[in-house]
C-alpha cells in the first residue's frame, strides 16, 4: 500500500498562521520572518519566541549525516523527556504540516483554542499514543488534511503536482523542561540539543540552524537566508525559522 501523499506548503508565514486559526488556534500567536541569524537582526524578533522551524534542502550529505547521527544516538542514548510531543511522518509532503503538530503542541501551556477547534482534539486524542500511532491516526484527520491541502494552494508560488519530488524539508526547534529539541517526522525521535531558556531559546536553536547550514554551505548562500521564528507582539505570536524557499 502507497504511503498517502499531500501537496507541500509554502514557507510563508502567513499561510501558517491562517492554517494553524482555521484550525481552531486563537491568534494570540502568530507566524513571522527573521531575515537573518546575526544579533541585531534577531534582536528585532518579538519575544517570547515558543519555536522555530526550519526549512532546509535535503541533500546526500545530509542524509549521510541522519544516519550517522541515528546509529550514534541509538548508542549513546538520550533523555528525552516524557513531555514532549513526537509524531512521525508518513505523509507525503506533509512535513510543513507535521512541523506546525510540533510547534503548537509542545506549546500548548501558552497557546489559547477555540471550542471544538479540530487541532486540540486531535492534539487530545493524540496525547498518550506513539508517534507512529499519531502518524497513524493523521492520515484519517480529514479537518487537517482539507485545512493543509487549502493552504497549499494559497501563498506567492504555485503549489507542485502530487508527483513531483520536492527535496525541501521543515523541522521544528522546540524548548521543553529547559532541553532544546529537534522535532523531525523522518527521524525515529527528538534530538536533545542541550539546555536552553525562554530568554535563549532563539539563539540556541540558531546556533542548530548554523550547523545546518554549514554542513552544506552550498545550499545556503546569504542572499536566500529567512530565517522566521514564533515570536509575540502584544501577548504573544508564533512565527517559524526557514530559509526562503518556496516549499517543504
Amino acid at each position: 500500500m502507497n504511503s498517502p501523499r499531500w501537496l507541500p506548503l509554502e514557507s510563508n508565514p502567513e499561510v501558517m498562521t491562517k492554517f494553524v486559526s482555521c484550525l481552531g488556534m486563537k491568534p494570540s500567536w502568530q507566524f513571522g520572518d527573521v531575515y537573518g541569524l546575526d544579533p541585531e537582526l534577531l534582536s528585532m524578533v518579538p519575544r517570547p519566541v515558543c519555536a522555530v522551524l526550519l526549512l532546509f534542502p535535503v541533500t546526500e550529505k545530509y542524509e549521510a549525516f541522519k544516519q550517522e547521527e541515528e546509529e550514534r544516538l541509538k548508542g549513546q542514548g538520550q533523555g528525552v523527556s516524557p513531555d514532549v510531543y513526537f509524531i512521525k511522518q508518513t505523509i507525503g509532503n506533509a512535513c510543513g504540516t507535521i512541523g506546525l503538530i510540533h510547534a503548537v503542541a509542545n506549546n500548548q501551556a501558552h497557546l489559547q483554542f477555540e471550542p471544538n477547534s479540530p487541532l486540540k482534539k486531535f492534539l487530545e486524542q493524540t496525547t498518550k499514543m506513539t508517534p507512529e500511532d499519531r502518524a497513524a491516526f493523521l492520515e484519517k484527520d480529514e479537518s487537517i488534511r482539507v485545512t493543509h491541502e487549502s493552504s497549499a494552494q494559497e501563498g506567492q508560488t504555485e503549489a507542485p503536482s502530487l508527483d513531483e519530488k520536492v527535496n525541501l524539508h521543515f523541522i521544528a526547534f522546540v524548548n521543553v523542561g529547559g532541553q532544546l529539541y529537534e522535532l523531525d517526522g523522518r527521524k525515529p525521535f527528538p534530538v536533545v540539543h542541550g539546555k536552553t531558556t525562554e530568554d535563549t531559546f532563539l539563539e540556541d536553536a540558531v546556533e542548530v540552524c548554523k550547523i545546518f547550514m554549514a554542513r552544506d554551505p552550498q545550499e545556503t548562500p546569504e542572499s536566500k537566508e529567512n530565517i522566521t521564528a514564533k515570536y509575540s507582539e502584544v501577548l504573544s505570536q508564533q512565527a517559524h525559522l526557514g530559509r526562503n524557499f518556496n516549499f517543504t
